[in-house]
């Protein structure tokens, strides 16, 4: 089993950054591949970053490439998402995922966080 804690969102101006962080209970979270979703009002939860459980491998969505960085620290259980170049349309809860598989499908994650807010003002 493992809980994920995010951390980090809030009300930001268009251009500017912020750092999310999604920390793990559990001695066994470099077994798992993390990932960063995001659901806006009305929409469905959608992909946007992903690292396997070393770091070696990362994957993001075309929207986000360029602007924002996946990143983990295995010894603080601790999976990143720096957010730099914020737009209006990135507004969105943002939930860290945990999954023994590496994937950018929502439905290949059985762990989740209770997700935060990030509010890009234009």
């Amino acid at each position: 089993q493992v809980q994920l804690v995010e951390s980090g969102g809030g009300l930001v101006q268009a251009g500017g950054s912020l750092r999310l962080s999604c920390t793990a209970s559990g001695r066994t979270f470099s077994m798992y591949a993390m990932g960063w979703f995001r659901q806006a009002p009305g929409k469905e939860r959608a992909f946007v970053a992903a690292i396997s459980w070393r770091g070696y491998n990362t994957n993001y969505l075309d929207t986000v490439k360029g602007r924002f960085t996946i990143s983990r620290d295995n010894a603080k259980n601790t999976v990143y998402l720096q957010m730099n170049s914020l737009k209006p349309e990135d507004t969105a809860v943002y939930y860290c995922a945990a999954d023994l598989n590496y994937s950018d499908d929502a439905k290949g994650y059985n762990y989740w966080g209770q997700g935060t807010q990030v509010t890009v003002s234009s």
